[in-house]
């Protein structure tokens, strides 16, 4: 189940235009540094075995440091495979700012974290909400067509590229 779900993912990742790269805990560090852009900020991820010491990314998330960066990198707590679907979580890190301000996002998952459907993705919401926590919900880069022609990032990241951290 855990293996379709992550496949579909992929698949509905390159259906929108959101490039994708399987890494592992030992290529994480030259994975990141490949899709990277400077300046760059992030948060902590929180995640077992990898992180963002020693890379280029700064931490934590200064409004100066948001308003400079080309690539804002960030945990993404569950993913939706179906719509390919990142849950970005509102907290005190900065981890929403740092998904949507600079131009770049790159977001952060283990294949553990990726659900099959929105249904799935419920019981985290409902323990997050209670503890007084917040999402958003975002698919693709940001795009509006509200003023005619579809444009790309206007309030939002145009460029979305997801590191898919493998489960040990």
């Amino acid at each position: 189940m855990k293996r379709a779900a992550v496949s579909n993912f992929e698949s509905s990742l390159a259906d929108i235009g959101v490039n994708c790269t399987r890494t592992t805990t030992d290529t994480f560090a030259d994975d990141l540094a490949s899709v990277v852009s400077e300046p760059a900020v992030g948060v902590p991820l929180g995640l077992e075995c990898v992180s963002l010491d020693d890379t280029v990314v700064q931490l934590p998330p200064t409004p100066r440091l948001l308003t400079d960066a080309k690539t804002g990198v960030a945990p993404v707590r569950k993913a939706i495979a179906e719509y390919g679907t990142l849950v970005i979580d509102s907290d005190s890190a900065g981890t929403e700012p740092v998904s949507l301000y600079p131009p770049t996002h790159v977001a952060i998952i283990r294949e553990s974290d990726v659900l099959p459907d929105i249904e799935s993705v419920s019981d985290y919401l409902d323990e997050h909400f209670a503890a007084d926590g917040s999402s958003v919900f975002a698919t693709g880069v940001s795009s509006t067509g509200d003023m005619g022609k579809n444009v790309k990032g206007v309030h939002g990241p145009k460029y979305v590229h997801v590191l898919l951290l493998e489960d040990q």
